[in-house]
């Protein structure tokens, strides 16, 4: 079954994909905490912000243990890259959308299950429940089959081929089977899913500015770190300066919507306190609320230096447990990191609360 598990501290290892967003986060009562958790199956990491919440849907709608976000994550990276236009996600066969239906296949499991009023499988929404909802029951299927093998693999098989292929064969068809694509099909994805497990949801409780700040930034886990992108108004391409914004040689900044450091907190905040653009400014405008390192709370600001206030180089936000929640680099994404391994322990320079 699906159970949130609670995690003591988990490291978003890089990778660059379109922008990621963390949702289902909890309101309590009590005291302003953070805690890390698990959306089954070790989480999920590495898909946009609009696929994240149907994605959790869809895992949370099925009861099969093999079922979890990362599959259904991986799957869907391997039918559309997470497209969504008409000429990015048709196949020459007919399929179409985010998950690739063929007609007669929606027709059996596509739902309006964004309650726009229209069932369509280019609607992310409709297309993530429908690929969850087939594949939960090609699952069930591949358990009471008696047929040998990875349970996934013969739902995959499934989902590719038909499961008519997977009775014929009473399993995985082989790689004479329609020209390796359905073995194919299996082995990436199922070699894939790693990449797209992570840490979870980050649950916050608690009320007030900084507790709401962070519950926006945490919505934008996962987005790129882009060199002087981002905004008031959310993630953005930035810009390469001759020595930031550069990936493997080539100038990424230009070419990847997402935050910098500053541009999360800003945004995080945005309108209820509007911070300035950059690290240092920002800890200039809220410097005179400084707050010991023994008494942080969720969505103070943390500043790392190179030498004074005029050196500050990084800040993220506490986000509880000795955590932060930042956009630490280029090649990496807006994850959630210890403190104490967030930045080098030296540069750390002090806390603010906004």
């Amino acid at each position: 079954m699906k159970v949130l598990i609670g995690v003591a501290i988990a490291v978003i290892a890089a990778i660059v994909v379109p922008v990621i967003a963390l949702v289902g986060i909890v309101l309590l009562d009590g005291d302003a905490k953070a805690a890390e958790k698990t959306d089954g199956g070790g989480g999920l990491r590495g898909v946009p912000a609009e696929f994240r919440p149907w994605i959790l849907k869809a895992d949370a709608a099925c009861p099969e243990p093999e079922m979890t976000p990362a599959l259904l994550a991986s799957q869907l990276w391997s039918e559309s890259k997470f497209k969504t236009t008409k000429d990015e996600a048709t196949s020459e066969a007919g399929a179409q959308g985010p998950a690739q239906f063929i007609p007669g296949t929606w027709a059996t499991w596509g739902r309006d299950s964004d309650g726009n009023g229209v069932a369509s499988p280019w609607d992310i929404g409709d297309a993530v429940i429908a690929q969850g909802r087939m594949m939960c029951s090609l699952l069930k299927d591949a358990k009471t089959s008696g047929y040998g093998g990875d349970p996934r693999a013969l739902a995959l098989a499934g989902y590719n081929a038909g499961w008519g292929a997977v009775i014929e064969y009473r399993g995985v068809p082989p790689r004479s089977f329609a020209n390796g694509e359905t073995y194919d099909y299996v082995k990436e994805i199922l070699a894939d899913i790693p990449r797209f497990e992570g840490p979870g949801q980050l649950e916050i409780s608690g009320s007030g500015t900084g507790a709401d700040a962070l519950r926006r930034a945490a919505a934008r886990a996962g987005t790129p770190y882009t060199w002087g992108g981002g905004g008031p108004s959310g993630p953005s391409t930035g810009f390469c300066d001759g020595t930031n914004g550069y990936l493997n040689g080539r100038c990424s900044a230009s070419v990847t919507v997402g935050f910098d450091c500053s541009s999360l907190v800003q945004y995080a905040y945005w309108p209820t306190t509007q911070l300035p653009r950059v690290a240092s400014d920002q800890y200039g405008a809220t410097s005179h609320r400084a707050v010991s390192r023994d008494d942080l709370q969720p969505g103070d600001l943390l500043f790392w230096s190179k030498g004074g206030s005029g050196s500050i180089y990084h800040v993220a936000m506490y986000a509880g447990d000795g955590n932060v929640l930042h956009a630490p680099r280029t090649g990496r994404v807006v994850e959630l990191q210890p403190l104490s391994s967030a930045m080098p322990e030296r540069d750390y320079y002090g806390a603010t609360r906004p």
